[in-house]
């Protein structure tokens, strides 16, 4: 991707993307504003762990995926969305980095 070319998020395409990612026995289980929730922590884990806002780009920051997976399990469950397991959490986190890749986020 060229400087002059922007990636854009989209947060209903991500929805989607990871709708469609899914596993057969976990359609429906996870409505929109669920996994637009859980997106939402996986960024907030993210954030956390200082992956934004470092204009270095040499620095690697490395992500602990069960840890990401235990938090966001933890704070689903402690905010009333839902009691979630690291298997169920691990598609949706695989999902959104999916994504990602889709758009070229990481390039």
């Amino acid at each position: 991707m060229n400087e002059e070319q922007e990636f854009i998020y989209d947060d209903e395409d991500a929805v989607k993307y990871i709708q469609n990612y899914l596993p057969q026995e976990l359609k429906g289980k996870f409505s929109d504003d669920d996994i637009n929730y859980l997106i939402d922590l996986i960024y907030e884990f993210y954030e956390s762990k200082g992956c934004f806002g470092n204009d270095d780009e040499e620095t690697i920051i490395e992500i602990d995926e069960d840890e990401l997976i235990q938090y966001v399990i933890k704070n689903a469950q402690k905010d009333g969305v839902g009691k979630f397991n690291a298997e169920e959490i691990s598609f949706i986190v695989q999902g959104e980095l999916d994504y990602c890749e889709s758009i070229n986020l990481f390039e």
